[in-house]
């Protein structure tokens, strides 16, 4: 819900949240490619974080009328996710990432509390650090061919409180792509811990594909 106003029910919206495999760009693109296909009408693609690269490579999709970001990486053609984040200060929470036998990063439990989830409730950091889906360190490498934010409309979310990814860097990410930038006084992840206010942002773009 945002402020009183449900993103699925009296919208009239259908929300799909894509379970991106995370083993590669390619394979992340693909999943979410396999949904916009499926969508009857327009789409207003949302990534978070490595979500960004995502749909920053998958949004050129006919079906696509809008991008939102939130706290994400938005890369230029030619660029991986690790390229943008070097464009600002690093996170201490890059020496804290454990890696498996099969190159996937894990965090502990201490680092999802100290660096992800610093503004949620215990119980909630304990869920997240139990149900973290890991994601394949090669992905973060993995270079982006196309660029929708240059031929789409984008929106970007900056939390002011993240340790994850530097408030300046996002800043500086949604300028280069020339996003309507909204604040949330929230961590990494607002939508858990901003959950009115981040659908607010998703629903100014909604809002500007139908026209409103």
């Amino acid at each position: 819900a945002a402020g009183g106003r449900s993103i699925a029910g009296s919208q009239g919206l259908s929300v799909i949240a894509v379970q991106n495999p995370l083993s590669a760009l390619g394979d992340d693109v693909d999943a979410v490619s396999r949904v916009i296909k499926r969508q009857p009408g327009p789409v207003v693609l949302v990534g978070h974080g490595y979500g960004g690269t995502v749909i920053t490579q998958a949004g050129g999709h006919s079906n696509v009328a809008a991008l939102v970001y939130i706290a994400a990486c938005a890369p230029d053609i030619g660029e991986s996710t690790t390229d943008v984040e070097r464009d600002g200060p690093s996170s201490p929470v890059i020496s804290r990432f454990e890696v498996d036998a099969g190159g996937f990063l894990y965090l502990s439990l201490t680092a999802v509390q100290e660096f992800l989830a610093h503004d949620l409730s215990a119980a909630e950091v304990r869920v997240l650090a139990a149900a973290q889906p890991p994601i394949r360190a090669s992905a973060l490498l993995d270079r982006v061919t196309k660029a929708a934010w240059r031929t789409k409309p984008s929106w970007y979310a900056v939390t002011d409180e993240d340790r994850i990814i530097s408030p300046a860097l996002q800043r500086e990410i949604a300028d280069r792509i020339g996003a309507r930038v909204f604040s949330l006084p929230a961590g990494h992840l607002s939508f858990l811990s901003k959950p009115k206010a981040t659908a607010e942002v998703i629903l100014a773009a909604v809002d500007f594909v139908r026209g409103k």
